[in-house]
């Protein structure tokens, strides 16, 4: 891949937050796929994906699979940890309360990037990130009297560290190509597939479902890690953490259009927190608050 530019990585990076936008409703069309099934098919055909490109480039598949077992280990715990952990919060705390806490993870990658070498944690990041929380909270709400479990509230809290702790990691690792990411999609599937015949029954999708499988395993489950890890690499990873937080709005939104939502006071007020914590944390309103000085004119 050709040498990216910080703000290119960037944008790049931001295009994961478009497709995750599309996650909810996908996963409404796939209809009642058990979880471990759906997350299997749709990380399989993200490697098929990827397989399929490296084929068509001429590249082999093999090699960029050949990384340390330390690598093996973030890139598997990140994407096949997180969903397991999301599944056992989902199934032992209110999913409100469970997918709030879960989406800490944000915050948490606008605090943690602080700790690596060449980056700075500014008053803006906080306060951008911790007003991105609370446009999420105003979306996702929360049940104070739902009940839940110890393991579900423990298991969303550990969702929000891993992918945080993932994201953050990889910018570590930036001699580790992308198309790794396509090895780590498939010990995902063969791991989901594992729990799947552990703790499912199967139910496989039917006619227009597979179009919400198929969908998912290109682009919020597929596509949409590639580019995210590009973005964590290369990218502005404060900026980043700060742009997840359009994601519920914008899910919220596709969802509304695709008829399986419905709009709510609730959704303006949040889309205002929200767009307010992107221009703080990204630091466009200081700049629109520098006005630059006329020049000078020059002396005849």
């Amino acid at each position: 891949m050709a040498a990216l530019t910080r703000s290119q990585a960037t944008a790049i990076g931001a295009t994961t937050i478009l497709n995750w936008a599309l996650l909810a409703t996908l996963t409404q069309l796939s209809g009642p796929v058990p979880l471990f099934l759906l997350t299997g098919l749709a990380f399989g055909i993200a490697f098929l994906c990827f397989l399929a490109w490296s084929l068509g480039r001429r590249e082999s598949f093999i090699a960029p699979l050949r990384q340390a077992p330390s690598v093996w280990a973030l890139g598997v715990g990140g994407l096949f940890g997180y969903h397991a952990l999301y599944f056992v919060a989902q199934q032992n705390a209110p999913p409100a309360n469970a997918g709030l806490i879960s989406y800490l993870w944000p915050l948490l990658i606008v605090l943690l990037v602080g700790l690596l070498p060449g980056e700075r944690l500014l008053a803006r990041h906080v306060v951008g990130g911790l007003l991105g929380f609370a446009g999420a909270a105003l979306l996702i709400g929360g049940d104070l009297g739902g009940g839940g479990s110890v393991l579900g509230y423990g298991a969303a809290f550990a969702c929000a560290l891993v992918w945080s702790g993932y994201s953050v990691l990889s910018r570590a690792k930036k001699a580790v190509p992308t198309a790794a990411v396509g090895g780590f999609c498939l010990a995902t599937a063969l791991l989901a597939f594992a729990c799947h015949g552990l703790f499912e029954a199967t139910r496989w999708p039917q006619g227009i479902q597979w179009l919400g499988v198929i969908g998912l395993g290109l682009g919020p489950v597929g596509s949409a890690f590639f580019t995210w890890d590009i973005g964590v690499k290369h990218g502005d990873l404060h900026l980043l953490g700060l742009l997840a937080y359009a994601t519920p709005l914008l899910s919220t939104l596709v969802l509304i259009v695709a008829g399986y939502a419905e709009a709510t006071p609730l959704l303006a007020l949040a889309a205002g927190v929200i767009t307010l914590a992107m221009l703080i944390g990204s630091g466009a309103l200081a700049r629109r608050g520098k006005r630059t000085p006329p020049a000078r004119p020059d002396p005849i």
